[in-house]
C-alpha cells in the first residue's frame, strides 16, 4: 500500500535548518506571506509541506540587518516520503540496491525509526531543493504584489521568483560538525593518502565526489608516465627514435586508464545507488522562454519556442562568433611568435645571461594571455548559449561545453601544433610546452583557490566583529553562519575543474615524445590541486546542492577524443625526427605511408582495447541484470 503525505502528520514545531532562502530587501509583505503559505501548505493543496521560518524574529529584525533570510527544513517523515518521490536508491538488507519506498522502509539497511542518519544531509537538501523547484502555479495569474511577474498553470514558482529578482538566492547550509570531520580526513593534514570519497559523496553529493574520485585516479594514473619520462629528461636524449617506446606506452596508457576508470566509476555509482536510479523527465530550464502553449508530451502548459529559430541563432550568430574568436586566437598566437623571434634575435646579438632568461618571457606572457582569453570567452559562450534558448538544461550544457572545448583546445594547443608541424623547431616546442603547462597551473592555483580564500578570511573577520558587537539575545552561531555563507561565492559546478584536467591531459599526451617531463609536473600540480579544491569546497564557496550522477558524462568522450588526437600527433612527430627520416633518404612517400600505417595500427589497437575492456565489472553487470529481471516480473504481476 502506497503511503501518501496527506495520510501522515509531517509537521514539526522545531526543525533542523537545511536550506536558506534570501529575498530582496524591498519584497512586499503580501509576497512573503504568500510564499510562506505555499511552502508550508500540504501537498494535496498545492504546497510543498515543508517547515519554514524567518532567521530573525520580530524583535531581532528591529536591531539587526539581513531581515529577509528564511530557513527551510522538513520533518523526518516528510524527508523519507520525499526520498521516495525523487527516486533515491538505497541498499537493502539483502545487499541489493533498490529504489526507496516509505512502505518498505524497514527492509533497507541501517534504517531505524529512531535513526536520523539514514538519509545523508546532502540527500536531505537535495529533497528540499526538489520540492521547492516543484512548487507550481495553480490558479495564480501573477505573483502577489508583482503584477509584472506573470504566472501560468504548471510554472515553477521558484524559477519565476528567481528570474523576477524577488528571491536573490537559495542555498544549502553547511553542517559545521560534519564539515570539520570531513576536513580532518581530507585535506588538513598534508599526507599522501586516498581521499575519503564516500564521505565527500555523503556531504557534497555524487557529482562532486565523482570529480574528486576522477582527479585522484588520474593523478595516480600519471605516476607511471612520470617515472618513465624522468630518465628521458635527465639523460637529455635528443634522438627521437628513443622516444618511440615512450610514445607507444603513452598511447596504450591513455586508452587503458580511461577504460579502467569507467569500470571503477560504475562500481562507485552502483554502491551509491545512482547507477540504477531512474532518470526523471527533464523539465524546462529556468531561462527558457517562448509563447505559452501545450507540451504534446506532458500535456502541460509551458513556453514553446520553434526549433528553427534556435537553429538560426546557432548557425547565423553563434557559429560565426566562435569562428571570429578562433581567428582572433590565431592572430594573438602570431604576435607571440613575433615576440619569440625578437627575444631570440636579442639573445643572439648579446648572448648574456639576462637575454637567456628573456627567452622565456614571451611564453610566460602568452600563457597569461591564454588564461585571460579563456575566461573572457567563457562568459561570451555562456551568454550566447543562454540566448540560443535551449529548452533543457542538458542541451544547454552540451552546447556550452562544445563551444568552450573547441576554443580552449585551439587557444591552448594551436601554437604548439604550429611550432611542431610548421616551424619544426623541437627545442622551441619543448620550451613552449613547459612554460604553458607550468604557468597555467600556477595561475589556476592562485585564481581558483588562494585569492578567494584570502578574500573569504577577510570577510569572515568582519562578520565575526559584527556578531560580537550585538547585544540582542539571538542564536549568534546560526546567525553568523547564515550571514557568512550568504556572502560566499557560488560554486558554478565541475565544468571548470574538468576543463583544467582536460587541458592538462592534452599537454601530457599530445606531445609526450617531445616533453616527457609533462606528466611529472602534472602529478605535482594535482597533489596540491586536491587540497586546494577541497579547501575551496569547504571554506571558500557556498555549499552546493547535491546532484545525483552515474558518470562524468560528456567529459569521458572529451578525454577519449583527446587520446585519439594524441595518436596522430605523436606518430607525426616521430615520423618527422631526423633519425627516422635518415632511414628513408630517397623516398619520403614510403616514410609517409609507413607513418600512416603505424598510426592506423595504433588507433586499431586503441579501439580493440576499448572494446575488450568492459565498461562495467562482471559482478555489477549481474546485479543490474537481476534488478531488470525482478522489475519485469513485478510488472507482469501487476498486469
Amino acid at each position: 500500500m502506497k503511503v501518501t503525505l496527506s495520510a501522515l502528520d509531517t509537521h514539526e514545531s522545531s526543525f533542523t535548518p537545511l536550506v536558506v532562502i534570501e529575498l530582496a530587501q524591498d519584497v512586499k509583505e503580501e509576497t512573503k506571506e504568500w510564499l510562506k503559505n505555499r511552502i508550508i501548505t500540504k501537498k494535496k493543496d498545492g504546497g510543498a509541506q515543508l517547515s519554514f521560518r524567518p532567521l530573525l524574529n520580530k524583535y531581532e529584525k528591529e536591531t539587526l540587518e539581513n531581515q529577509n533570510l528564511y530557513l527551510v527544513g522538513a520533518s523526518k517523515i516528510r524527508l523519507l516520503l520525499g526520498a521516495e518521490a525523487v527516486g533515491l536508491v538505497k541498499e537493502c538488507s539483502d545487499n541489493t540496491m533498490r529504489a526507496f519506498t516509505y512502505g518498505t522502509r524497514h527492509s533497507f539497511r541501517d534504517f531505524d525509526d529512531d535513526n536520523n542518519d539514514f538519509l545523508s544531509m546532502a540527500e536531505r537538501q537535495f529533497i528540499i531543493k526538489h520540492e521547492l523547484e516543484n512548487l507550481r502555479a495553480r490558479d495564480e495569474k501573477m505573483i502577489p504584489g508583482y503584477p509584472q511577474a506573470k504566472l501560468y498553470p504548471g510554472k515553477s514558482l521558484l524559477r519565476r521568483l528567481l528570474t523576477s529578482g524577488i528571491v536573490v538566492q537559495v542555498f544549502p547550509l553547511h553542517d559545521n560538525e560534519a564539515l570539520k570531520k570531513l576536513e580532518d580526513t581530507w585535506y588538513t593534514r598534508f599526507t599522501l593518502k586516498f581521499q575519503p570519497i564516500d564521505r565527500i559523496r555523503g556531504y557534497f553529493g555524487e557529482t562532486i565526489a565523482l570529480y574528486f574520485g576522477f582527479l585522484e585516479y588520474f593523478t595516480f594514473a600519471l605516476i607511471p608516465m612520470a617515472i618513465i619520462g624522468l630518465p628521458y629528461y635527465l639523460f637529455a636524449w635528443e634522438d627521437y627514435d628513443k622516444y618511440v617506446i615512450f610514445a607507444s606506452f603513452n598511447l596504450i596508457w591513455s586508452t587503458v586508464i580511461l577504460e579502467v576508470w569507467k569500470r571503477g566509476c560504475a562500481s562507485m555509482t552502483y554502491r551509491w545507488g545512482t547507477l540504477v536510479m531512474k532518470r526523471k523527465f527533464e523539465e524546462p530550464r529556468p531561462g527558457y522562454h517562448g509563447v505559452l502553449g501545450i507540451n504534446p508530451v506532458t500535456g502541460r502548459e509551458e513556453p514553446l519556442y520553434p526549433s528553427y529559430k534556435r537553429q538560426l541563432r546557432i548557425y547565423l550568430v553563434s557559429l560565426p562568433f566562435v569562428c571570429l574568436c578562433l581567428y582572433f586566437s590565431l592572430f594573438v598566437m602570431m604576435i607571440y611568435f613575433d615576440m619569440e623571434a625578437w627575444a631570440l634575435g636579442l639573445h643572439e646579438d648579446s648572448g648574456s645571461e639576462w637575454t637567456s632568461i628573456l627567452l622565456y618571457v614571451p611564453s610566460i606572457i602568452y600563457a597569461i594571455v591564454i588564461e585571460i582569453m579563456n575566461r573572457l570567452y567563457r562568459y561570451a559562450a555562456e551568454f550566447l548559449t543562454s540566448w540560443e534558448n535551449h529548452r533543457l538544461e542538458s542541451a544547454y550544457q552540451n552546447h556550452l561545453i562544445l563551444k568552450v572545448l573547441v576554443f580552449n583546445f585551439l587557444n591552448c594547443f594551436a601554437s604548439l601544433f604550429y611550432i611542431a608541424f610548421v616551424l619544426r623547431d623541437m627545442k622551441l616546442l619543448r620550451q613552449s610546452l613547459a612554460t604553458l603547462l607550468i604557468t597555467s597551473q600556477i595561475l589556476n592555483q592562485i585564481v581558483e583557490s588562494l585569492l578567494p580564500y584570502w578574500l573569504q578570511k577577510k570577510h569572515h573577520v568582519q562578520v565575526k566583529k559584527k556578531v560580537e558587537a550585538l547585544k540582542a539575545d539571538i542564536d549568534a552561531t546560526l546567525y553568523e553562519q547564515v550571514v557568512l555563507e550568504k556572502e560566499m561565492g557560488t560554486y558554478l559546478g565541475t565544468f571548470d575543474d574538468y576543463l583544467e584536467l582536460f587541458l592538462q591531459f592534452g599537454y601530457v599526451s599530445l606531445f609526450s615524445c617531445v616533453y616527457p617531463l609533462a606528466a611529472a609536473f602534472a602529478v605535482l600540480n594535482n597533489l596540491t590541486e586536491v587540497n586546494s579544491d577541497a579547501l575551496k569546497m569547504c571554506r571558500v564557496l557556498k555549499r552546493p546542492f547535491s546532484e545525483p550522477s552515474a558518470s562524468i558524462g560528456v567529459w569521458q568522450l572529451a578525454f577519449e577524443t583527446m587520446s585519439v588526437i594524441s595518436v596522430v600527433t605523436n606518430c607525426a612527430l616521430i615520423g618527422m625526427s631526423p633519425q627516422v627520416n635518415a632511414l628513408f633518404p630517397e623516398s619520403k612517400t614510403d616514410l609517409v605511408l609507413i607513418v600512416v600505417a603505424v598510426e592506423h595500427m595504433l588507433l586499431a589497437l586503441k579501439f580493440i582495447l576499448a572494446f575488450a575492456i568492459p565498461d562495467k565489472p562482471r559482478h555489477i553487470q549481474m546485479k543490474l541484470a537481476r534488478l531488470e529481471f525482478e522489475s519485469l516480473e513485478a510488472l507482469k504481476q501487476q498486469m
